[in-house]
């Protein structure tokens, strides 16, 4: 039986999320920012990045590819919004966005 790969598109922008200090590289093909309850609960998701908020990647209900620590630090924003470079309570990142 032979088994042939088909490939997947992902309509739409696609998201590269790099951790800087082993290079992990996540994909998706949504990425939100998570702010948060003073007891560190979720509070609202934003499509806009913010010291104290999380970077979320493909998020949905119940589930996601990865979900930063919080921002500590925004170091690099392009103003289309296509780069990021940001720290967190642990880590240092960068986000991309292609079309």
């Amino acid at each position: 039986m032979k088994i042939e790969q088909q490939k997947i598109l992902v309509e739409g922008d696609s998201y590269e999320l790099i951790r800087k200090r082993d290079q992990l590289i996540l994909k998706g093909s949504r990425v939100k920012y998570v702010e948060w309850n003073e007891d560190g609960t979720f509070k609202e998701a934003h499509l806009e990045p913010l010291v104290g908020r999380s970077v979320i990647v493909n998020p949905q209900y119940l589930n996601y590819t990865w979900l930063t620590t919080p921002i500590t630090e925004i170091i690099e924003e392009s103003e289309e919004g296509t780069y990021l470079k940001f720290k967190t309570e642990n880590s240092d990142y960068e986000l991309f966005k292609t079309n």
